[in-house]
């Protein structure tokens, strides 16, 4: 899914934050910025003054207003020409330092938006960029439920009817926490890092059959629900096929378990398959997934341990 963000939009976020005041250009508050390619080389989402790999959002601070001065009457228009015609989203002065004129009418004549705040340069940056980044980043929406387990962030998956809200449910209970079900949104918001939410209509929310829409901020309180969570591990419920409910399947997996990852966006998640059959107690299993993803994170592996003594018996031989 391709994110974008308008300039009217943007400045609605950031106003108070930043102390932003609109200059010029209130007719450009449509323009949109798109999360494309290129914005991940160049140009910037936000830098201060570039004519040459020009920013989407241009900063103007003290010593780029004081270049623009020194320049002659014709070179001055010129240079403004050219970082208008580059079609910036917008266009910010630091520190509340005064507009020159030219540059207020250039923004007005071509629908730019100019605005002004009294932050330093390099703090406007720094939260532009950020906050930019963010709401660029490349997102998806996945089936599940996105809980938060011993601090780690597990997404439920699995066919419908397969249990996986009844499992979020127990693992409420038991002390873990909701942060989506349903419908939980994903933003990769570094290279090896996604944050999932919960979207706004399903905020606090959970849905089981026969017991209707739960709310569960408010049958468990504040400390059952989680605004956002990165993901660390997936667990798939499965319905066991017949040669599984018969025990022919895969030897290694009956020592590793049923180990796999999926690829969301650029990263491949890891993934932990669990059937489903009467008398499995699902939310035992999955906190104990969930632990054992942990160490495995920490390089301790039960299964290849066990492995490497079994090896080591057989070079011995048995007593």
């Amino acid at each position: 899914m391709n994110a974008s963000i308008q300039a009217q939009e943007l400045f609605a976020q950031l106003h108070e934050r930043l102390g932003l005041r609109w200059l010029a250009g209130q007719h450009g508050g449509h323009k949109v910025l798109e999360s494309v390619e290129t914005i991940a080389r160049r140009p910037s989402l936000a830098g201060y003054l570039n004519i040459i790999y020009p920013n989407k959002v241009q900063i103007l601070g003290t010593e780029e207003l004081a270049w623009l001065d020194g320049l002659d009457s014709r070179l001055r228009w010129e240079t403004i020409e050219r970082v208008i015609q580059y079609r910036p989203l917008a266009i910010v002065i630091s520190k509340d330092q005064p507009c020159p004129e030219d540059l207020r009418e250039a923004a007005d004549e071509s629908q730019t938006p100019l605005w002004s705040s009294p932050n330093r340069g390099h703090e406007l940056l720094n939260l532009l960029q950020y906050h930019l980044a963010r709401q660029l980043a490349p997102r998806i929406t996945l089936h599940g439920v996105f809980m938060e387990v011993y601090s780690i962030g597990v997404l439920i998956t699995g066919e419908s009817g397969s249990g996986k809200s009844e499992l979020a449910l127990e693992l409420i209970t038991r002390g873990h926490r909701l942060v989506a079900d349903d419908a939980p949104e994903f933003t990769q918001i570094a290279p090896d890092v996604l944050d999932g939410t919960c979207p706004e209509l399903l905020q606090d929310l959970l849905e089981l059959r026969g017991l209707g829409v739960l709310n569960i901020r408010e049958m468990f309180g504040d400390t059952a629900v989680k605004r956002n969570k990165y993901l660390r591990l997936i667990i798939h419920l499965s319905r066991p096929n017949a040669d599984t409910m018969a025990g022919d399947g895969d030897g290694m997996v009956r020592l590793t378990g049923d180990l796999g990852v999926r690829r969301l966006l650029d990263l491949d998640v890891p993934l932990i398959t669990l059937p489903v059959m009467p008398g499995r107690n699902l939310a035992v299993l999955a906190e104990a997934a969930t632990r054992i993803h942990n160490l495995r994170t920490k390089g301790l592996d039960p299964a290849a341990a066990f492995l490497a003594r079994h090896s080591q018996f057989l070079e011995r031989g048995a007593p």
